[in-house]
């Protein structure tokens, strides 16, 4: 056995001294002999560039993401200041240069084994000061495979080593003024009175005389003022505020009366208690989570900003610019060095296209309801007026304002929402209004003309398993008969209009309607500025139970007042509809215009004037015509005026109350207007919108109204609405 092995061996000798291999250490298998120990490797990590490690670091800068900056650091920098600490550093550094954004770029480097030193500038795009240009260099140290930044406070600036720090000090200009298109004042930088009561302290049998005094004075009417003085016990109760100037011009006799309290004070003042507020808007105090946001924008953090409506949207504008000084301080508070300086610029004006004293009067026809009101000019889509209710009073946002402290919590909680601008940021069923835009789609259809007829029932039953009812037969009166479409539009039949939405879904499409309504402006934003605006809903009907309620503006239909007046307009005006405007000009302390506004087209309606003709025909026979379902509101009305009724029901209480219209008087002097208004929960379109609307055509082309409503006990004294008993 033995000697097999060894001859074994042998051979295996001999096998391996014939191979021609190259390698012998290498078996066939390429795999290393047992025998034969490969050459040790090493393997190294190259470091990183310490140029691209600098511009990292300066990239987080300029992200403001001082986590990742100091993540970046050495452990003797992290030693040296705290995260905190190193955050607030370049935070405060940030809004002392009121910085915008950076630009950077590297100029050297110096590179060695286990340290590096890299040359790079920066350059600082701030608000006040333009653009500041610093050169520095960055100290960096090799650690486990990267490079960490020997930090100190020279790498924010040059100026700041050694802990110093900026000082930004700001001189802010007055506030720019809101005026109406007539040049009349509606919010300023002022002098002003905060008026209230203390009911106890008041006269015995004084109280009518003060009311009327002081509804002289702040414009609220005197029944309001009395209401509240019955209601106030011997608790202080806030009247108004009125200018310093309308005070003055009544004090004397105003002080002849006891229990009145008089507060001065010197803010941002709102006239005449708030002109249009949901639309002009009011301050608030920079808030602690915008405070970083407003400094770095220029902002002293202490001023009040505009929240709502055109003082939010001009805040650029009304803000102007301060006068800014740049300073570096000492760790002691020493003043050390000047870094910049920029002087203040003025703040620019706003010219609103709201007619004030006309404002003012559409604002109390609303007194008493839940509701808007949208007067735009009905050939260039101005905004005339726009009034929402309930309203408020922006004075009230004013903590110097003494009356605030007692009003405000009520204001901001009331369920009646008197911040919401109903006017835009509402949304409602339309009910017979869109009768308009039903009857222009069948119209352009080709399938009825305006002589065509149809038998206006009390009920409609002509879709299977759907009964709809006229507004005749839940009055209980008799049925209107055979009617032409223009006829239709008269009487608001609502069989006539279930018909058309029926047949226009059979005949031209499950989109058909629901695109001329899109035609008109609804289901989309009308694209006014400075004014937050809900787009509204108009959705294809799905059936023909849903085509039949889209007929007569009911189903799943949302639009907004706004965009109701700005349909309205453009039936009036031929076609055209407008994006409504509330901005007329800008411009600077002298009067020079910055900005100046002009009508824009949102779309030219593809409806033909034959159609238009039809739809103002059916719009004045509501007014004009006996049979008309707004006749008895405007008798004696000399002003032309078109309009259709609107009753939108709703599925919690009573229906929402709609007329909207326009004029058509042609007078140079006195531009046509197209108006929407709603009433929520009021009933038929004829009871309470109708006389409504007539008002606001009164208030209009007369300055005044001189119609009492129905259920008025004098003008602007209202009781509260009961049913139409004429």
């Amino acid at each position: 056995m033995k000697h097999l092995w060894q001859t074994t061996i042998v051979l295996l000798l001999l096998l391996s001294a014939c191979t021609n291999t190259v390698n012998p250490a290498i078996t066939p298998t390429g795999e290393p002999s047992p025998d034969v120990l490969p050459t040790p490797r090493i393997e190294t990590t190259p470091m990183p560039d310490a140029s691209q490690t600098v511009l990292d670091y300066l990239e987080k800068w300029n992200e403001s993401d001082y986590t990742g900056m100091y993540a970046m650091l050495s452990p003797t920098s992290r030693d040296a200041v705290s995260e905190e600490d190193f955050s607030k550093a370049h935070t405060d550094a940030a809004v002392s240069l009121s910085l915008n954004g950076m630009d950077y770029g590297i100029l050297t480097a110096l590179v060695n084994a286990n340290s590096a030193k890299v040359g790079y500038k920066v350059v600082f795009e701030t608000v006040f000061f333009g653009s500041l240009v610093r050169q520095m260099e960055m100290e960096l140290i090799a650690s486990e495979g990267k490079w960490l930044i020997q930090w100190d406070s020279g790498l924010i600036m040059p100026e700041l080593s050694g802990g110093k720090k900026l000082a930004l000090s700001l001189t802010p200009p007055s506030r720019g003024v809101i005026y109406d298109n007539d040049g009349d004042v509606i919010a300023n930088q002022t002098e002003a009175i905060a008026i209230g009561v203390v009911p106890n302290e008041i006269g015995e049998g004084q109280e009518g005389n003060l009311a009327a005094i002081l509804a002289v004075m702040t414009g609220i009417p005197a029944n309001i003022i009395r209401d509240s003085i019955y209601s106030g016990g011997g608790a202080y109760v806030p009247i108004g505020e009125v200018s310093l100037q309308t005070y003055e011009a009544r004090a004397s006799y105003l002080n002849s009366f006891t229990g009145v309290a008089i507060n001065p004070y010197t803010s941002r003042y709102y006239f005449n208690g708030g002109v249009s507020p949901q639309v002009i808007g009011y301050l608030l105090s920079i808030s602690p989570e915008q405070y970083e946001e407003f400094r770095r924008k220029g902002y002293a953090g202490d001023e009040k900003i505009g929240a709502a409506g055109i003082e939010k949207w001009g805040e650029e504008y009304l803000r102007g610019r301060p006068a800014a000084d740049l300073y570096v301080v000492n760790a002691d508070g020493t003043y050390d060095t000047a870094v910049g300086k920029s002087e203040a610029e003025p703040a620019y004006n706003i010219y609103t296209t709201i007619d004030k004293d006309f404002q003012i009067l559409v604002q109390k026809a609303l007194l008493g309801f839940t509701g808007a009101i949208v007067v735009l000019e009905r050939d260039t889509g101005r905004v005339l007026a726009m009034a929402s209710s309930p309203n408020f009073d922006p004075n009230y946002f004013t903590p110097q304002n003494y009356n605030s402290q007692w009003a405000l919590q009520d204001l901001v909680t009331d369920d009646g929402r008197p911040l919401w601008n109903r006017a835009a940021q509402s949304a409602y069923p339309l009910g017979s209004v869109f009768k308009l835009v039903t009857t222009a789609a069948a119209l352009e259809s080709g399938l009825f003309t305006p002589t065509s007829r149809y038998d206006c029932v009390s009920q409609y039953t002509e879709l299977p398993g759907f009964v709809g009812n006229d507004w005749t037969y839940d009055k209980e009166l008799p049925p209107s008969g055979n009617l032409t479409l223009v006829e239709g539009i008269m009487r608001s039949c609502n069989p006539w209009f279930y018909h058309l939405g029926l047949e226009l879904y059979r005949q031209m499409g499950d989109a058909y309607l629901a695109d001329w309504a899109r035609e008109f402006g609804f289901g989309s934003a009308t694209g006014i500025d400075a004014v937050a605006e809900e787009v509204g809903q108009i959705n294809n009907p799905t059936s023909e139970g849903a085509a039949v309620q889209m007929g007569i503006g009911q189903g799943d239909m949302l639009v907004t007042p706004l965009q109701v007046a700005n349909m309205l307009a453009a039936i009036g005006n031929g076609g055209t509809l407008y994006r409504p405007q509330v901005i007329e000009k800008i411009t600077n302390i002298d009067g020079e215009i910055i900005d100046q506004f002009q009508p824009e087209v949102l779309n030219e309606i593809p409806v033909s004037d034959e159609t238009l003709d039809a739809i103002k025909l059916g719009m004045e026979a509501v007014v004009r015509d006996q049979r008309g379902t707004a006749y008895r509101r405007f008798l004696g009305m000399r002003a032309p005026v078109y309009g259709k009724t609107g009753t939108a029901t709703t599925s919690v209480e009573d229906p929402h109350s709609w007329f909207a219209g326009f004029t058509d008087g042609n007078n140079p002097d006195r531009p046509d207007i197209a108006i929407a208004v709603i009433l929520e929960y009021a009933g038929d379109g004829s009871q309470y919108a109708a006389p409504v609307f007539r008002r606001v055509v009164e208030a209009y082309f007369s300055g005044e109204v001189y119609t009492q409503f129905w259920w008025e006990w004098d003008i602007y004294v209202t009781r509260t609405p009961e049913p139409d008993t004429e």
